[in-house]
């Protein structure tokens, strides 16, 4: 059977490609921009400094997804290392853009005078939509997709669109949507990370730690279904822990994907998920026991280099207003001839 193919192309400006991978990558990072503006409205926080930060933090997280990828691959890439700038041909690990991403963000929001988690936390909800949508990169690449499964699954038991399981035909054999399924669970995220935040009860940096709690949970699960993974020589038993708390997906009809002996026996990003959902819940319940009055996610957020600003603007002299009356009658109030007159308008007066 055939393998209809998108072009991986969008289109050309003289010797110039422009790939759809990027193109979307770039989507994914706009549109999360634009959540976490709106959000910081609500906080008063200026446009610019969400700009500012994703100008650093997008090249950061690239930066940190190729190394991670490149770290645990480079009996493939120390003969080519050309090759390991070309990421426009896949290869970026989510888990080494989240590291770049998150010390390029302590250090810039350090430098701007605000609490890291406050800003961690406008920003979870933007992750997510980066993500949903960046995944659909995968789908054009044709890459980073499940282990083989049939038409009639794709079709009559996921009732998936003819564009998506035409694409799914790797070389004549469909292989599971991952980048789809990611993108699905990323999005229910979303929106329960939109309801969340509403939530009185929620602590500084709990929103953060739920982005990675949920995300964590559903890559654990879509991990295990992929031919590519990043993996290792572990424990019988370890391998066999993991394996036991992916067998709800069996149940449901899903099959793991082939993974080499001679590769691993370990997922990597499997035993980083659940690292990072036991880490994200012990440091919760933890900072609500160590830490007495902790803002809320609703508190005000200030920089303290803001403030500084902002105390320089009030010690500045203000023409008080007249009422109306005061106008028709072409009277001046005490206050306002105190403020015009300066502090000792009064003693002057009375001596």
């Amino acid at each position: 059977m055939g393998t209809l193919l998108l072009n991986p192309i969008a289109f050309s400006i003289g010797a110039l490609e422009v790939h759809w991978y990027g193109l979307i990558l770039g989507t994914g990072a706009l549109m999360g921009l634009l959540f976490a503006i709106w959000e910081g409205k609500r906080f008063k926080i200026p446009q610019e400094f969400f700009m500012d930060l994703l100008l650093f933090g997008v090249p950061s997280a690239i930066v940190g997804a190729r190394i991670y990828f490149v770290a645990f691959k480079w009996e493939d890439y120390k003969n080519n290392l050309w090759d390991v700038f070309k990421i426009w041909n896949g290869g970026i690990a989510i888990y080494g853009a989240l590291i770049g991403a998150i010390i390029c963000a302590l250090i810039f929001v350090k430098k701007r005078g605000y609490t890291f988690w406050r800003i961690a936390d406008i920003c979870a909800p933007s992750l997510l939509v980066g993500q949903l949508i960046g995944r659909w990169g995968n789908f054009v690449n044709q890459e980073a997709y499940g282990g083989e499964t049939t038409e009639a699954f794709l079709r009559d038991y996921l009732h998936l669109p003819s564009f998506i399981v035409n694409q799914m035909n790797v070389e004549g054999i469909f292989r599971h949507p991952t980048f789809l399924y990611e993108s699905v669970w990323n999005f229910v995220g979303l929106l329960l990370l939109l309801i969340l935040r509403r939530r009185k009860f929620l602590r500084a940096g709990e929103l953060f730690c739920s982005y990675f709690i949920w995300y964590s949970i559903g890559r654990f699960f879509i991990e295990a279904l992929r031919t590519d993974s990043l993996a290792f020589q572990g424990a019988a038993w370890l391998a066999s822990f993991v394996n036991g708390l992916w067998a709800p997906m069996q149940w449901i009809g899903f099959e793991q994907g082939y993974l080499a002996p001679s590769y691993g026996n370990v997922r990597i990003s499997q035993l980083l998920a659940l690292l990072i959902v036991i880490t994200a819940v012990l440091f919760i319940i933890v900072r609500r026991k160590t830490i007495p009055n902790m803002p809320v996610y609703l508190d005000p957020i200030v920089s303290t280099k803001a403030t500084e600003i902002d105390i320089a603007t009030l010690q500045m002299p203000a023409p008080a207003a007249k009422t109306a009356a005061e106008q028709d009658n072409g009277t001046t109030s005490a206050e306002e001839a105190n403020t015009l007159n300066g502090p000792n308008s009064t003693e002057d007066k009375k001596e």
